[in-house]
């Protein structure tokens, strides 16, 4: 059996027993509060990251990881495995596969047998890209090969829906995330957005006129989405726990789960999305 590595980064904000369970391998982002810099999941958790929010006169800003520590983790990696599938948050909102890119490339130059790296843009992040990591995960588990499971990620990619209600869209437009939403910059006071990721970048689905009408909508949407069928699905939320919740009961009750996670957008998300979000991402078998 090939032995390949799994590789995805700290936006997919999967909890340590996730992590254990499924053998992946996470690389964080940074989120900068003035002229301190932290790693996404590493010493900046959601509660950190929203103490300090609020004590903060400015918004923080994020990055992606360096050349530096791609290059790191893919060497490690690559003293044992085969072959690296790389699972990473839209380039239509990051240059983080980029950087991956770079260093797929440097490593090839450097190392006399490198590993076999695969670098997939998920066109998602957050609980999208949670969902394609722990079917790649599964299908590492069951021996197939790393075309195979490349192939079947980038299938589910083209499957997969995210969507999320925020409770206003300052966050998104300060940190230039907005997209095709941005639109409703000077009608926020009229209504609450429900946002999606299409082809990649962040786009206005529908609009509402409360936040509750918008976050029923969004569970009428999976259940069509779900077309009854069988569901994989993720839950996420910032500093939203009852929502959270009942949006996870909603989907249990109403939908049959083969895989239903509750999830929190990591800092860097956290950092474009806004305290009160709450997204839902799915994909039918």
């Amino acid at each position: 059996m090939q032995r390949i590595a799994l590789v995805t980064d700290s936006t997919a904000y999967l909890t340590p027993s996730l992590r254990e369970r499924y053998g992946v391998h996470v690389i964080p982002l940074y989120v900068h509060f003035g002229t301190k810099t932290y790693r996404d999941g590493v010493d900046l958790d959601t509660s950190l990251f929203y103490s300090l929010l609020r004590r903060s006169e400015t918004l923080p800003t994020t990055s992606q990881p360096s050349l530096g520590d791609f290059l790191a983790l893919y060497r490690e990696l690559g003293r044992e495995a085969e072959a690296i599938i790389s699972i990473h948050l839209s380039t239509g909102i990051s240059g983080t596969v980029a950087v991956a890119q770079m260093a797929r490339d440097a490593l090839q130059e450097e190392m006399v047998s490198p590993p076999d790296i695969r670098i997939i843009d998920s066109r998602t992040t957050s609980g999208g890209m949670a969902l394609l990591v722990t079917a790649a995960a599964r299908a590492i588990a069951e021996g197939h090969d790393v075309d195979t499971v490349v192939t079947m990620v980038e299938k589910l990619i083209g499957r997969m829906h995210t969507v999320f209600v925020v409770d206003t869209l300052t966050y998104l437009h300060k940190g230039g995330r907005i997209g095709g939403a941005a639109t409703l910059i000077g009608s926020m006071l009229q209504v609450r957005p429900l946002l999606y990721f299409k082809e990649g970048k962040i786009d206005l689905l529908e609009k509402a006129r409360t936040t509750r009408k918008a976050r029923q909508r969004m569970l009428e949407l999976a259940a069509e989405w779900a077309d009854g069928r069988p569901v994989h699905a993720a839950v996420v939320h910032a500093e939203a726990h009852g929502a959270a919740e009942m949006t996870r009961r909603y989907v249990a009750e109403h939908l049959e789960c083969r895989e239903l996670f509750v999830l929190e957008f990591s800092p860097v998300i956290a950092t474009h999305v806004g305290p009160g979000t709450v997204g839902l991402a799915l994909y039918a078998e």
